[in-house]
């Protein structure tokens, strides 16, 4: 039997995605510093648009109200959208935060 923590730890992670719709400072090795623009973003990672030049496997990070700087790595790209995953979950104050901070 789950304990409520556990529970509440996997209905976080089914969260669903918030729509964004902003751009965030960004970093990466070859590009340097630069904006991203996020379409939407979830306590595992993020879509951009415009972000067609990365290569799968490849890491940057994001700077996000209310969680500060997150490393992320693509997963997935078409021609015009990226999708990333986050090195690590945003946790529930962090989400709640960047929420408010977005007001989303």
């Amino acid at each position: 039997m789950k304990t409520p923590q556990e529970r509440a730890l996997e209905e976080f992670r089914r969260s669903a995605r918030c729509k964004v719709d902003r751009l965030v400072p960004a970093e990466h090795r070859r590009r340097g510093e630069f904006q991203i623009h996020l379409l939407n973003v979830s306590a595992h990672g993020f879509m951009a648009v415009g972000e067609s030049d990365f290569q799968v496997g490849e890491r940057l990070s994001i700077r996000l109200a209310g969680v500060g700087w997150i490393e992320g790595h693509l997963v997935w790209s078409d021609e015009t959208r990226a999708g990333f995953e986050f090195e690590r979950l945003i946790r529930l104050d962090e989400f709640t935060a960047m929420r408010a901070a977005f007001q989303l």
